[in-house]
């Protein structure tokens, strides 16, 4: 049974089912910022400054399936005064063995709720043009706004445009 839960600066037990999740979804060829081969002491410290910075700039929320952390997602409220109507969504991950079963679907609605709970009409994401991510976000409402070439390397090191999503938001 898959369950949500939002992450605390102090929920460190999830610390190695969050490494085995960035180090599986890199392996995978997402593009989240690492390449492969993923050390697991550089996905530690990864995940421990994730950890420190969740606060008011940063929300984070696990899936786990039978306490196994088999997903993730970041939503970064805009601080900024002239921005406190928007939020980025950031490293939706989830296991290779658990794609296609919902699980980003319902880190998305947490996120969503949340913003939306937040006065946050406008939510903005870039992701690997031609990624899988690409069509979750379309399936789920995103508008492609544009992309911009070469901007990020995929897990092997090779250059791909990134596009870059939005999502106007009911206030709630």
């Amino acid at each position: 049974m898959l369950t949500l839960q939002r992450v605390t600066p102090t929920d460190i037990s999830l610390l190695d089912g969050l490494v085995q999740l960035l180090i599986d979804v890199v392996d995978g060829g997402a593009s989240v910022g690492f390449l492969d081969p993923l050390p697991p002491a550089t996905a530690r410290r990864y995940w421990e400054q994730v950890l420190a910075s969740l606060g008011e700039g940063l929300a984070m929320w696990v899936a786990m399936v039978d306490e196994r952390v088999v997903g993730t997602v970041q939503l970064a409220p805009c601080l900024k005064d002239n921005g406190r109507h928007r939020a980025d969504l950031q490293k939706l991950q989830v296991l290779n063995a658990y794609r296609g079963q919902g699980v980003s679907s319902r880190l998305m609605d947490a996120a969503e709720d949340f913003a939306r709970h937040n006065r946050r009409t406008l939510l903005v994401l870039d992701t690997l043009v031609g990624s899988d991510a690409e069509f979750v976000y379309r399936h789920r409402g995103w508008t492609k706004a544009g992309e911009i070439p070469c901007f990020a390397a995929d897990s092997q090191g090779k250059l791909h445009p990134t596009a870059y999503y939005y999502k106007l938001l009911a206030a709630g």
